[in-house]
């Protein structure tokens, strides 16, 4: 008797998994979306910046998310504003519930005098 219980509770007890596992994919698409952001506007507010600073966002995060990545104008000419955003993918292939997580990083332009 005991065994059926099990059995009725299992579907419930999967899709809670599946759900933290879902959770914990969006919070690391999320943290990746930052970390591509801020590496992307640090090397474009270098002094002498790298002619495509949107690679260096790409080579900071894992290669599966593959971020795009933006720089849309920033408020101050002083400044770079870049703009990450990453796919979250599913657990369940067919069924998406979250969309793009999407990431902005503003960094100061560095002088070039010592």
């Amino acid at each position: 008797m005991a065994s059926l219980e099990y059995l009725g509770m299992l579907p419930f007890l999967l899709l809670i998994a599946l759900a933290g596992i879902q959770l914990g994919i969006v919070a690391y698409c999320a943290e990746q979306a930052g970390t591509a952001a801020r590496t992307a506007a640090r090397t474009a507010a270098e002094p002498d910046p790298h002619p495509d600073a949107g690679a260096a966002g790409h080579d900071a995060v894992s290669g599966w998310v593959n971020p795009a990545i933006g720089f849309p104008p920033a408020d101050d000419a002083r400044a770079v504003k870049a703009t990450a955003t990453v796919r979250v993918p599913s657990v369940l292939p067919g069924i998406t519930i979250f969309g793009p997580v999407t990431r902005s990083a503003t960094m100061p332009k560095e002088d070039a005098s010592p």
